[in-house]
């Protein structure tokens, strides 16, 4: 006999919501292979090199034995043995941080993670000390944060968002209202360009002023800025370049700039724990129960990628960079070709129009969510993002996620044509009533 495990004798996940969003998502995309999907905030392909790959390995190798001053036998052994849970490449990321962002960091404050994703958890689980204690994000957030905390069992509390990317008033009423019912919050995370959904960019205002209320609210802020470098030029400092007071944990991947199967991202957490002690020591000692270490090939081929460009991703990056801007403009400038200047009357549809990045969000005045995807995708052969999946207070969101990062400008056209019918579809059939179609089963859950 099969010994049968019950549901509830397992751990349930980081709220079975966010599991099953995703595993939804990536089913539905599987399923429908050839239609246009707006939904995957992926890099484009176009520029993958896959001779590059042993050429970053060689230029990492040479750096070792002329930079460094190993021997060949110690450069064989810092590429194919365990290393330490910090990462081996730690001083070549420091260099980057500098050269790219104006911040001046320690390498033995930096930890070298599988991808930011790693680099979320072990800052989630290092903050959760009491069962009292809560971190903070601007809702809508990146899900993948949310998985996180919940995998390091720590709850979150949402914080309205704004034009430029967070309501600074509603921070202060949040944290306020926590403490006032006995809870402690510890961080707030937030992603200050070009940010994941929302696609909205902090102001130099409001920088500031986050960065001050993060002081007097004695509050960490974990800046995650993954788009930050293929935004384009003008863009501001980031909040840990003007971190004067040591709030800032600053967490980065190259997922976007070499590219995403390289799983190499990092965490720098400079504050003082003890005695000669950081942050960034505690996290490691954590890493080294989750991941043991960093895959020194692929920290190789990050840290090779780097010293070829001179430290330097933003001019390494010049050609994604023109695409994606290209891109988000003219996404954005289809919508408004399509829909036109009574969108709102007419279709029942708005949109933001960021300034870079990867993601627009279409607001809708009919509801929107998984099942009118599945009718989308089946019917017109074109995908997206739900906006409820990025929520985590209980709103109840509309709209959907448009991501245009690795479309061609023809896959672009071709997919707003297909949403623009979608839309005109469900519009005709009473705002997403349960009415319509009635032989689609997608439908009728509506």
């Amino acid at each position: 006999m099969t010994h049968h495990i019950p549901p509830a004798a397992l751990f349930p996940g980081p709220a079975d919501s966010v599991f099953d969003a995703m595993n939804f998502l990536s089913e539905v995309a599987e399923r429908y292979p050839d239609a246009v999907s707006f939904a995957a905030g992926r890099p484009s392909e176009e520029h993958f090199d896959a001779d590059s790959i042993p050429r970053h390995i060689e230029v990492y190798r040479r750096y070792l034995r002329d930079t460094v001053g190993l021997s060949d036998s110690a450069v064989r052994r810092r590429l194919m043995q365990y290393g330490p849970a910090k990462g081996i490449a730690r001083e070549v990321i420091a260099e980057h941080l500098l050269r790219d962002e104006g911040i001046s960091a320690d390498p033995e404050a930096i930890v070298t993670t599988v991808g930011c994703q790693e680099a979320m958890y072990i800052t989630a689980r290092a903050l959760h000390s009491h069962p009292d204690d809560v971190l903070l994000a601007v809702s809508p957030t990146y899900s993948g944060f949310m998985g996180a905390a919940a995998l390091a069992g720590i709850r979150v509390l949402p914080v309205k968002d704004g034009s430029e990317g967070i309501d600074l008033d509603d921070l202060i009423r949040q944290v306020t209202s926590a403490r006032a019912a006995g809870l402690r919050p510890r961080a707030l995370y937030v992603v200050p360009d070009f940010a994941n959904p929302s696609g909205a960019t902090m102001g130099e205002t409001v920088r500031a002023g986050l960065l001050e209320l993060a002081d007097r609210l004695d509050l960490l802020i974990v800046e995650d800025s993954p788009y930050r470098l293929i935004g384009g030029a003008g863009r501001l400092p980031s909040l840990k370049a003007q971190d004067a007071d040591c709030r800032v944990v600053h967490v980065g991947s190259f997922a976007k700039t070499v590219f995403p199967g390289v799983r190499v991202g990092y965490c720098l957490a400079d504050q003082r724990t003890g005695p000669g002690t950081v942050l960034a020591d505690q996290l490691a000692r954590i890493k080294s129960m989750v991941t043991v270490n960093t895959s020194p090939v692929t920290q190789a081929i990050a840290a090779g990628c780097l010293l070829e460009h001179g430290y330097s991703l933003e001019g390494a990056n010049s050609r994604e960079t023109e695409a994606y801007r290209r891109n988000i403009a003219y996404l954005v400038a289809g919508l408004a070709e399509r829909f036109g200047p009574d969108a709102r009357d007419e279709y029942g549809v708005s949109w933001n129009v960021p300034a870079g990045g990867f993601f627009v969000v279409l607001t809708t005045d009919f509801p929107v969510g998984d099942a009118l995807l599945e009718y989308s995708a089946d019917r017109y052969k074109v995908l997206w993002t739900p906006m409820h999946h990025f929520f985590h207070g209980g709103e109840q969101p509309t709209g959907m996620r448009l991501s245009s990062s690795s479309l061609t400008p023809t896959e672009i056209d071709t997919g707003l044509d297909r949403l623009v019918a979608m839309v005109a579809d469900v519009r005709s059939h009473g705002l997403g009533e349960q009415t319509g179609p009635k032989e689609h089963e997608a439908w009728k859950n509506l």
